[in-house]
């Protein structure tokens, strides 16, 4: 089996923090967001990972690509680096893995982490993974019959259809079949809204007699801008509850830290509160500060502040003041 993880968006909604490097690259719980999918990926399934492909965009440099590729050996599987010269939609994307669309075939777009409470069965035919939303105008949904069978595809409905939004992770037993399909769209040039869907090519396969079941996550984690971002790295701090988070080569002097946290090799932490909720990354320096759930990257300093519900990326100095006051009776300050 292989896993194709198409990951060429920069994630503007998440700018400052994506201006340098690409959404999937963010950390949660001291990881890259497309490591932790990767990783939660390899155990939903007892069949043997054979390839990770990952579709970037070449002006993400050869920074990014060497991060990837090193992932092989973390993994112990072998990783590649395809690119996508255009965003030119999901289908596109996708088939950008050239032969390694073949037999069976996870894709999982990297904006999204997730928990399943069960094994993928990979005899199914397809595998589409659902979530139910209060709103799903702003979502891809399907519609099922009482077999539980996908009879439609329906993008961002403004009419209710069904409530069951796709979540950007599906499974193919057969890869060679969704290739073909795929390069049938780009062939005939049939696009929507301007770009190759793979819903599209999915929709074809069903007509063909393809079957489509839904398949439902334990959690859905957004990384779709700051606010979210920070509560999927507290959600994963609450998974990794039990497990060691604090780099043994942190120092922690006359401080407090309120687990859960990640707190990475040479973190110095003074005098300060940091958690519940919190990750920070190498070689951050925090003194004379509390922290409660948010995100502080490698290299970063902070000093004299009260932060929560924050990102802050590397390299950065947040240096505050202490104050000498006098401040009678009666006084509010807010």
């Amino acid at each position: 089996m292989n896993i194709i993880i198409p990951m060429a968006g920069w994630g503007t909604r998440l700018r400052p923090h994506t201006l340098t490097i690409p959404k999937p690259m963010l950390p949660i719980a001291g990881k890259p967001i497309v490591q932790r999918l990767v990783e939660d990926l390899i155990k939903s399934t007892d069949e043997k990972i054979d390839n990770i492909v990952f579709i970037i965009r070449e002006d993400f440099g050869d920074k990014i690509k060497n991060q990837l590729l090193a992932l092989s050996e973390s993994l112990q599987i072998a990783c590649h680096v395809r690119y996508q010269e255009e965003p030119l939609g999901t289908a596109h994307a996708i088939l950008c893995a050239g032969d390694f669309l073949h037999d069976k075939v996870i894709v999982a777009f990297a904006d999204t982490l997730f928990r399943l409470n069960f094994k993928l069965r990979a005899e199914k035919e397809g595998i589409i993974f659902v979530q139910k939303v209060e709103d799903p105008r702003a979502f891809g949904v399907v519609k099922l019959d009482k077999d539980g069978i996908i009879t439609d595809f329906v993008e961002k409905p403004q009419e209710f259809v069904s409530d069951l939004a796709i979540i950007g992770i599906y499974y193919f037993r057969d890869g060679k079949k969704l290739r073909e399909e795929m390069q049938y769209l780009i062939d005939n040039d049939i696009r929507e809204k301007g770009e190759y869907q793979l819903t599209n090519a999915m929709e074809n396969m069903k007509q063909k007699g393809a079957r489509f079941e839904q398949g439902t996550v334990q959690d859905w984690l957004d990384c779709g801008n700051k606010n979210a971002t920070v509560d999927t790295n507290a959600q994963y701090l609450n998974y990794l509850k039990g497990t060691e988070l604090v780099h043994r080569s942190a120092q922690i002097v006359n401080s407090v830290v309120i687990e859960p946290c990640f707190i990475d090799e040479g973190v110095k932490i003074t005098n300060s509160v940091v958690g519940p909720y919190v990750s920070i990354g190498k070689g951050t320096e925090i003194e004379n500060t509390v922290i409660r759930k948010s995100i502080i990257q490698g290299n970063t300093v902070l000093k004299n502040k009260l932060i929560e519900n924050s990102m802050v990326g590397n390299n950065a100095k947040l240096v505050g003041k202490m104050e000498d006051l006098s401040i009678g009776d009666y006084v509010v300050i807010s």
